[in-house]
């Protein structure tokens, strides 16, 4: 049997997940938009400046959120290099 502290916990968790989920699927709609951008006026599917910089940016907002920057990092290289693939087929 779960006490109710616990559920409420569990509750919030959840809730958060569902957030992160449609947060996600938003995000992957506007860079598919990029991706068949890129496709169509002949750019390539990475751009490393641009990475770096949404790198640098979420780390320092990670720190003071007091969330562990090399999370934030691996989480957002993931996402990226993700996007990349997308962009990648895009171009076909």
């Amino acid at each position: 049997m779960m006490d109710a502290t616990l559920k409420a916990y569990r509750e919030s968790i959840d809730n958060i997940d569902a957030a992160l989920v449609f947060m996600l699927a938003e995000r992957f709609k506007i860079t598919q938009a990029v991706g068949r951008y890129k496709a169509e006026t002949g750019l390539p599917p990475a751009d490393p400046g641009r990475e770096s910089e949404q790198i640098a940016r979420l780390r320092a907002l990670a720190a003071s959120a007091n969330l562990d920057p090399e999370f934030s990092e691996k989480f957002l290289r993931f996402i990226i290099d993700e996007v990349i693939r997308h962009h990648q087929a895009a171009r076909g």
